[in-house]
């Protein structure tokens, strides 16, 4: 009984000298921007759904691969987060609308391919050639979805600083560090979601009359993402 009542009075002794000790370089609130970000990355949002429907009609490795590529184009917000070119996109409207609407205009164009082929003839021969969709063009069109959306990148400008002294000879380290920290329990949380969404597309998988609906369906999401960055404002 007595240790059951030590143990949370040492996990708060562990926190409040954790907390103590990264002060000491300029991160304030640390277990408070963990849990922050853990609410963040379960939250549905674009990269998420992307990655539940690039699963659910390409299978687990698609999701998988489109989840890492999403970290690398987060990754590279959070570098520019930290070095301050994401301002660039926060002071420019330009640089804010070209952007979003290279990201839009991306996401529509897959959403409009992904249709195209669910009115293919052959709609199962082209399922299987989205399939076997190279690692690599799979990889890189995560990283330009994540990428190409200019609210990760004022996101990140805004989130990451809260935790930080600007005064800190470490600030830059520190945007990174926090960053990284944030960007790899979202691409756990997305590959998470990859398997859940993998194994419901594969229930029906074989099926012609469900291949041309999993296309149909992967196109209108895509658009109305696409739609949803095309409406962003900063």
């Amino acid at each position: 009984m007595e240790i059951r009542k030590l143990l949370p009075i040492a996990a708060c002794q562990v926190i409040v000298t954790t907390d103590h000790l990264l002060d000491m370089f300029g991160i304030h609130h640390f277990f408070v921007f963990l849990s922050g970000g853990l609410l963040l990355n379960i939250s549905p949002g674009p990269d998420m759904i992307y990655v539940a429907t690039r699963s659910s009609s390409q299978g687990k490795m698609a999701g998988i691969i489109s989840s890492l590529g999403i970290g690398t184009g987060a990754l590279i917000h959070i570098t520019a987060a930290a070095i301050g070119l994401s301002a660039i996109i926060f002071y420019s409207s330009v640089a804010f609308q070209t952007i979003k609407w290279l990201g839009a205009g991306y996401l529509i164009y897959l959403g409009i391919k992904s249709i195209l082929n669910a009115n293919a003839k052959d709609n199962l021969q082209t399922a299987s050639a989205n399939n076997h969709e190279t690692h690599l063009s799979v990889y890189r069109k995560g990283i330009l979805v994540d990428l190409l959306n200019p609210k990760v990148a004022l996101f990140f400008r805004a989130f990451l600083p809260q935790f930080t002294n600007p005064s800190s000879p470490y600030f830059t380290i520190n945007i990174i560090l926090l960053g990284l920290i944030f960007d790899c329990c979202a691409t756990i949380i997305n590959i998470t979601v990859a398997y859940f969404f993998a194994g419901l597309g594969q229930l029906l998988d074989g099926n012609a009359r469900f291949h041309k609906i999993k296309s149909w369906f992967s196109g209108v999401v895509y658009i109305l993402l696409g739609l949803g960055i095309a409406a962003s404002k900063k």
